[in-house]
């Protein structure tokens, strides 16, 4: 048996027009070619409603009720990096409604939650936050020219062969950044290759490698005054002062790091914990992550990717860690 196919609205105005000027059912029925039950029933809805159009079906009723959308959404607040699977069993257990899996994900996504890959942010407490704040409240009216006396550095690893880890979490689009949505970083896990690096606005500095643990003696012996120093000789003799960036590793605020900068007369800029995103360094060693990344084939050894490391540090261009020293 042939499925029947609805009435367009232009046919059901061809059988109501028919009706209108006198012509019977079967007339109606033999010009048109439609079924005479179903011109009938034209005719009939037209004269209880005075219209064409259909009235709405209301469908088949939804399986979860406005009170089940909001069990699950509090599950996934509570609890962001549930699978799907998780989410059902947990639902299907406490409420005993029974869906499918996708019905759970199709009704997240309609109140505005998708699974994405958590964002990778330093862990910040409180006083950090407080401390971040007050860092950019006191350079609010800084010029491009303050900025450009800054010399920025940093640590970073490269590995040879990348492990992301990346873990999926459920939010809304504002949220990537909540405290919850996050996976916290911290600095110098795995294995690979520890370089340290400098710039400031006019000048990439040396790249080096870092090799071993690292202390205060060290740290002052083979970057400060091996690499930093001679750096500095060099920059623009017209800015009266350049000031010095560094993170609040141990080996940076030790005593001993401290009496060297002093005695050096090196001037030190503030920095708040755990603000990596605000070093403008970690764009530098973004780039150099995809350049390395390019690389066919890829770096063997742990020489060959510092090697690597080096010459793509040198050619990255002017305008790109100028166009970072003042955003």
């Amino acid at each position: 048996m042939t499925e029947r196919k609805e009435l367009t609205e232009f046919e059901r105005g061809l059988i109501i027009g028919g009706w209108l000027f006198g012509h019977s059912e079967r007339e109606i029925e033999e010009k048109t070619g439609h079924p005479k039950s179903t011109i009938h029933d034209t005719i009939s809805r037209y004269c209880e409603t005075g219209t064409v159009t259909p009235a709405t079906r209301t469908g088949r009723p939804p399986i979860l009720t406005n009170r089940d959308k909001r069990h699950f959404e509090i599950a996934v607040r509570t609890n962001r990096r549930q699978t799907t699977k998780q989410v059902h069993a947990n639902f299907v257990q406490s409420t005993g409604t029974a869906v499918s899996e996708s019905t759970i994900k199709r009704a997240l996504y309609e109140s505005g939650y998708n699974s994405r890959v958590a964002a990778r942010k330093p862990l910040i407490s409180r006083k950090n936050k407080k401390d971040r704040i007050q860092w950019a409240r006191e350079r609010r009216e800084w010029t491009a020219d303050d900025w450009k006396t800054v010399i920025w550095s940093d640590e970073s690893r490269f590995t040879l062969f990348e492990n992301d880890g990346k873990a999926r979490v459920w939010r809304l689009q504002k949220e990537r950044y909540d405290i919850d949505c996050v996976v916290p970083t911290f600095k110098h896990g795995g294995g690979g290759v520890m370089v340290w690096g400098c710039f400031t606005w006019d000048c990439l500095g040396p790249l080096i490698r870092l090799e071993g643990k690292i202390d205060s003696k060290r740290y002052i012996e083979e970057v400060l005054q091996s690499h930093l120093v001679p750096f500095m000789q060099g920059l623009e003799q017209d800015v009266e002062e350049y000031a010095f960036q560094q993170d609040n590793a141990s080996i940076h605020k030790s005593r001993l790091t401290m009496n060297f900068f002093a005695n050096s007369e090196i001037s030190l800029m503030k920095w708040p914990g755990q603000s990596p995103d605000l070093n403008p360094i970690e764009h530098l060693w973004d780039e150099l992550e995809r350049r390395i990344r390019k690389q066919k084939p890829p770096p063997k050894t742990e020489a060959e990717l510092f090697r690597l490391l080096q010459k793509e540090w040198e050619e990255i261009p002017e305008s790109v860690y100028q166009n970072l020293s003042l955003v």
